[in-house]
């Protein structure tokens, strides 16, 4: 169990400190100077600080990377506070608290926002090895209750409408992810003189896609829910809160279980993503649906699964894609860019491997 360490600042992730200093003490009740700031490890897009003041109290501040964007729907840091902020204030859903949103660029190079540090326990490895079995599982069906209970909520009346569009999410993940693929392949190594990995048979992928994706429902999905995303009670096995929104809208729930559930489907070998499977017993992926299917009021079995299994699986591959990119050009936010960067392939072949045994039985089923 890690995921909170922190270490210096990283070169060229620098904060001006003193302007910092400055803001925040003008915009937070009770923070006082001189502040210390350090770096989170985690935050492959968007760099995350710990920031302490004067007396030890603790924030973290999220920002856009420096330098020029690829794409700048993935690093919008105001839609994170805004998502957090509504949640915060209109549901149960466990969320940081949020202290302020700066997007004047002026301040510290780009936008940012601070938020409350959630003293907690993050696994970065799915297993728990140091928990125990009943334990273990206990954090598992948190989990997936949380994920359930953030499904449910009527963004509409928590003032997210317009947070996305309430209809077409695949349609437009396709179309988006596409763009987005064919402008990182474009990207060259400034020192190699090499672009970056390209993913294999596009076309086939999306033709399957399109011909088997799910009927359409619209939730909030928060992008990129995963356990080391989710922060414990130090003592207790439930969610305290869920981090790192930037790839949240509004969309198909579908999505979400797919991301959480994803290491059930990925080979250790894959390109060294952390596979669930292994010695230590977990809660199957069968036992885990049942669970979120109990709290949202999805019917099991879940038809058209394998759709949402490949498409996470792509959509991963794009995501490791866009770090590669990154590392190229020099603006990956963290210690392990490099290695992530590397499992593109590995990810799109996972995805081929469901494309190529044809369409799915249950392509026209209902939710």
């Amino acid at each position: 169990m890690t995921g909170q360490k922190t270490s210096s600042v990283r070169s060229g992730h620098e904060l001006d400190n003193q302007a910092l200093e400055t803001y925040l003490a003008d915009r937070i009740p009770g923070f006082t100077k001189p502040l210390q700031v350090s770096q989170f490890a985690f935050g492959q897009s968007n760099p995350t600080y710990l920031l302490k003041d004067g007396n030890q109290q603790q924030y973290v501040l999220r920002k856009k990377p420096p330098g020029a964007l690829i794409s700048k729907t993935a690093h919008a840091v105001e839609r994170e506070y805004r998502i957090i902020h509504a949640l915060g204030q209109h549901t149960d859903v466990p969320v940081p608290k949020v202290y302020a949103l700066c997007e004047d660029g002026s301040v510290i190079g780009t936008p940012f926002y601070v938020m409350e540090f959630l003293k907690g326990r993050i696994f970065e490895d799915i297993r728990m090895p140091e928990l125990s079995f009943e334990d273990r599982k206990e954090c598992f069906y948190s989990a997936l209750e949380t994920l359930a209970k953030l499904h449910r909520v009527d963004f509409k009346a928590i003032g997210l409408e317009n947070y996305g569009r309430n209809s077409g999410f695949y349609d437009r993940q396709m179309k988006s992810l596409h763009k987005v693929s064919l402008a990182q392949a474009a990207v060259v190594d400034k020192e190699t003189g090499e672009k970056v990995v390209d993913i294999p048979r596009l076309d086939e992928m999306f033709a399957w896609f399109s011909k088997n994706q799910p009927k359409d429902v619209a939730t909030i999905v928060h992008g990129d829910f995963k356990m080391d995303n989710l922060v414990f009670h130090p003592t207790k096995n439930q969610v305290i809160g869920i981090l790192d929104w930037e790839l949240s809208t509004i969309g198909h729930p579908y999505s979400d279980l797919a991301n959480f559930l994803q290491p059930y489907s990925i080979p250790s070998v894959a390109g060294g993503f952390m596979g669930a499977k292994g010695p230590l017993p977990v809660p199957t992926a069968e036992e885990l649906m049942q669970v979120y299917c109990k709290h949202s009021g999805l019917a099991y079995p879940i038809p058209q699964w394998q759709f949402a299994v490949a498409f996470a699986h792509f959509r991963l591959a794009v995501i490791t894609q866009g770090i590669a990119a990154r590392v190229a050009r020099k603006q990956a936010s963290s210690a392990f860019a490099r290695e992530t960067a590397s499992r593109c392939v590995p990810m799109s072949n996972l995805t081929l491997q469901i494309v190529d045994q044809g369409d799915l039985v249950d392509a026209k089923s209902k939710l």
